[in-house]
């Protein structure tokens, strides 16, 4: 692979340390999610937050180059995604992903055709891919 952008980040403390870039953008402390045993009432961030921060801007970004392919303005769009935590039946941790995205105006066909073709090109999907579930939900105008 020829590297066009490499982030480094480093993280001291685990869950409940601190996160920062090299460049200083992401200067973040952590803390556990309250499903985890965490305090609510901390106000930090954790990695399932990043990940999905992550994940959402680069499907979206996907989602716009698939649709400029075929010349397809998207209007109005957004991608949420829901990172979840859990265990396997074997007690392993995992992650699993919902993707929503929201393109109004579009029909169905043409949305259900872009978020697969976006998923195939995104490099997060791509990652993940036979990793961890993802579900992909388009979101249409009523």
């Amino acid at each position: 692979m020829e590297a066009l952008y490499t982030a480094v980040a480093t993280a001291t403390g685990g869950r409940e340390g601190h996160v920062a870039t090299d460049d200083g953008v992401i200067d973040k402390e952590l803390s556990l999610p309250k499903g985890l045993g965490g305090n609510e009432a901390a106000n930090k961030t954790n990695p399932e937050q990043l990940f999905a921060a992550g994940y959402a801007a680069c499907y979206g970004s996907a989602l716009q180059h698939v649709a400029g392919l075929e010349k397809i303005d998207l209007g109005d769009f957004s991608v949420t995604a829901n990172v979840s935590l859990g265990k396997t039946e074997e007690g392993d941790f995992q992650l699993e992903v919902i993707l929503d995205s929201y393109l109004p105006g579009l029909d169905v066909a043409t949305g259900e055709r872009l978020v697969n073709e976006a998923h195939e090109v995104c490099p997060y999907s791509r990652a993940t891919e036979n990793n961890i579930d993802v579900t992909l939900n388009l979101l249409l105008d009523e």
